[in-house]
């Protein structure tokens, strides 16, 4: 047998195991360390729980009035964060971004309206593939 026969059989039979598989996506999480005085505190937390960050560590620097506060933030809530951070904190927070680690994004990717479905949805449109995830029965020998 040759390629032109194995392989489109083979494919239908990986996109069949991937649907089955209970798929989930993984998004990239920030480690953000912001420097700021103790009355910029509370807009730093406003700002970290509206955009799905969680502050881990909070230290003072010795003799100093500074906090650092140290947080993660998934990547996808980062665009915009320094300046919303800043307007929060009348330009007093000052963060530094690093990438830390992934992590499994809430939700199943097949299941409708659900946070990782809307993201999936996104990418196929912008890719120009059809709109709906395509169903199992797609991928059935046509024999």
């Amino acid at each position: 047998r040759g390629g032109g026969q194995i392989i489109p059989t083979a494919r239908r039979v990986f996109y069949a195991a991937m649907l089955t598989a209970k798929p989930a996506l993984m998004e990239p999480v920030f480690l953000v360390e912001i420097q700021c005085p103790e009355s910029a505190m509370g807009g730093i937390y406003s700002v970290l729980n509206r955009r799905r960050g969680h502050v881990f560590a909070e230290e003072q620097k010795v003799g100093t009035p500074i906090y650092m506060v140290k947080a993660y933030l998934p990547v996808m809530e980062s665009f915009g964060f320094t300046a919303d951070l800043r307007s929060h904190t009348s330009g007093q927070a000052f963060p530094q971004c690093v990438f830390d680690h992934w992590q499994v994004l809430q939700g199943d990717p097949l299941e409708e309206g659900s946070k990782s479905s809307v993201i999936v949805l996104g990418i196929r449109k912008r890719k120009g593939l059809a709109e709906g995830i395509p169903p199992l029965d797609r991928y059935l020998d046509k024999l």
